[in-house]
């Protein structure tokens, strides 16, 4: 069914906007009407042609948006109200739209919270849920705050995290471009000298480095096919379970990589569990919320381990220490906070901590990958250098000799 974008005013002369779905304009005049809505502009939207991977809305216009909402109803607005004033104002057009669709279902008697469970790629499982949590709690305002400040804070685990990985990416890189000329331009060159010395036997090293040199170039589709086809077997294989349960796995237990990635999957549960109890979402919801946006297969695992065993009447830190992909203090801590009846204030500290703990373990990480990477980088240059360079050294030995 065609959406249509109409503008009409109420009898007190008041705009409104919104996007309604509908045969065609006749029936959104109707529909209008019986609203008791004095239709101005109906334009009916083209389908076109969209493609949207992942969330067409940042997380920082999230944030802003879900900022300014607190502050509108805190200071006695209408939601509808708040959310036409937002629409209006917002410059993502996509988002726009899709706010607009929200203030329609909200006028037509939905609740909020199931007006945005219709767009989940903007507004996620925790999004929702928490706010049906505040408008249960009659604390919406309140909700909507926190879920800023938890959106600030997984932003800058995000950016924690791509530093993190930038680093050695770029190096890796650097290195396969410097591999690449020598193999492509440098070699060549000592192999046309080489030429020249007749009746010379090269080194058996040099022979294979010129060989690689020869198939770089003359065979490079060859190359081509086997690195695309590489990254194709390992893309489909990451898509199956059991190969992103591994590539979790590697993750986790990598010698570098793996406690920097460890310490943001904690921060990160510990933030989004401790915001959701606070807020007063149960606590199987909540640990079911947790493991959808955990990113790794293992931890999700892990965590709906804790959730089965916390249903048949468990308590929280036992199965969490159980499955081993959490630290022994982290379980320690929230069985304090469990003994104690402050485990959503518990979290939130330990939270505080290990993002403390991401940013000197992200400066350690890069300080000890550099020396490793520049040893790689030195080896294989260096190997290719003096593979090049053994027949000077054997002749300069002869002439000596």
């Amino acid at each position: 069914m065609p959406k249509f974008q109409w503008e009409a005013t109420t009898r007190a002369g008041e705009v409104r906007r919104g996007v309604v779905e509908a045969a065609d304009e006749a029936a959104v005049q109707n529909r209008l009407r019986a609203d008791q809505l004095t239709p101005r502009r109906i334009k009916k939207q083209s389908a076109g042609i969209q493609i949207s991977i992942g969330s067409p809305v940042t997380p920082k216009e999230l944030q802003i948006f879900t900022r300014q909402l607190a502050t509108m109803i805190d200071a006695g607005l209408p939601l509808v109200q708040c959310i036409d004033i937002l629409a209006n104002q917002c410059e993502n057009q996509i988002f726009q739209q899709k706010l607009f669709q929200v203030k329609a279902a909200v006028e037509q008697g939905s609740s909020f919270s199931d007006a945005l469970r219709k767009h989940p790629k903007i507004f996620d499982e925790l999004y929702v849920n928490l706010v049906g949590a505040g408008e249960v709690g009659g604390i919406l305002d309140t909700i909507l705050n926190r879920l800023a400040q938890y959106i600030e804070k997984a932003v800058k685990l995000k950016r924690q995290l791509k530093s993190a990985l930038i680093y050695p990416v770029a190096i890796l890189v650097v290195a396969i471009g410097v591999i690449a000329v020598m193999l492509g331009k440098v070699i060549p060159t000592f192999e046309a000298m080489y030429k020249n010395f007749d009746g010379a036997k090269l080194p058996k090293p040099t022979q294979v480095v010129i060989g690689i040199s020869n198939s770089f170039i003359n065979m490079w589709w060859l190359w081509l096919l086997i690195v695309v086809g590489l990254a194709t077997l390992i893309t489909l294989g990451v898509r199956t379970a059991r190969g992103r349960q591994v590539l979790d796995r590697v993750i986790l237990r990598a010698p570098i990589m793996g406690p920097v990635m460890r310490k943001i999957i904690v921060a990160r549960f510990t933030r989004t569990l401790g915001t959701l109890l606070t807020s007063g979402v149960p606590i199987l919801d909540a640990l079911d919320i947790c493991a959808k946006t955990s990113g790794n297969v293992v931890v999700a695992g892990a965590i709906q381990h804790t959730r089965a065993k916390i249903s048949e009447g468990q308590d929280m830190a036992g199965p969490l220490g159980e499955t081993g992909v959490f630290p022994s203090m982290v379980t320690q801590m929230i069985g304090v906070g469990e003994q104690t009846g402050a485990m959503d204030q518990m979290l939130q500290k330990i939270a505080d901590f290990y993002e403390d703990e991401v940013d000197v373990a992200v400066a350690g990480m890069t300080a000890l990958i550099e020396p490793v990477m520049m040893a790689f980088l030195g080896v294989v240059v260096g190997g290719l250098i003096i593979a090049m360079y053994l027949p000077v050294f054997e002749l300069a030995g002869n002439v000596q000799k």
